[in-house]
């Protein structure tokens, strides 16, 4: 039994709401995965704050229809399409299907949008070798700690510099 005209509008919504929350979406082909499959990559796109749609093409036509920012997603609609939306840090979004693609070689990225611009698969890429937030505060949180640190050597040392003067020249008078 097929999906009826209601149910169809309700999933146009539903592709509509998810792609105004997201940052970037991305159109994998999942021809050949078998269901566990496609839970088993649902479930790693959760942790990263990701989802995964799958949907006919002309009912993920129809929500991008009139929206400038995701209209070139429609370049990328043929064949078996899943649409990956990641809000937040696409970057581990982007690594969670690198991931489970890499345990099932069954997947193909198509190409992606972020910010109303197509991405390549280079570009794709490119977001998932950038360090996540996480990674980035823990840097800025290294870099700021060395710097106190040395600032407080150097403030230490004055005093033990003028101190070792002081008793040079003392002993210098002395002798």
């Amino acid at each position: 039994m097929g999906r009826t005209r209601a149910n169809k509008e309700q999933l146009v919504a539903q592709i509509s709401a998810g792609l105004a929350e997201a940052d970037m979406a991305l159109v994998m082909d999942f021809q050949g995965l078998t269901v566990a499959e496609i839970t088993q990559l649902r479930d790693g796109l959760a942790e990263s704050d990701a989802l995964c749609t799958i949907a006919k093409n002309t009912l993920v036509k129809k929500a991008i229809e009139g929206s400038e920012e995701w209209s070139e997603l429609g370049s990328m609609l043929k064949g078996t399409n899943a649409l990956l939306l990641a809000k937040g840090d696409v970057g581990s979004a982007v690594k969670a299907y690198q991931k489970f693609q890499k345990a099932t070689k069954k997947t193909e990225l198509r190409g992606g949008v972020f910010e109303g611009k197509l991405l390549t698969q280079a570009d794709i890429k490119a977001i998932a070798e950038m360090p996540s937030k996480e990674e980035l505060y823990a840097q800025i949180a290294g870099a700021t700690n060395s710097i106190v640190a040395n600032i407080a050597i150097l403030v230490k040392e004055i005093p033990t510099g003028v101190a070792r003067a002081v008793n040079a020249v003392a002993e210098k008078n002395a002798a």
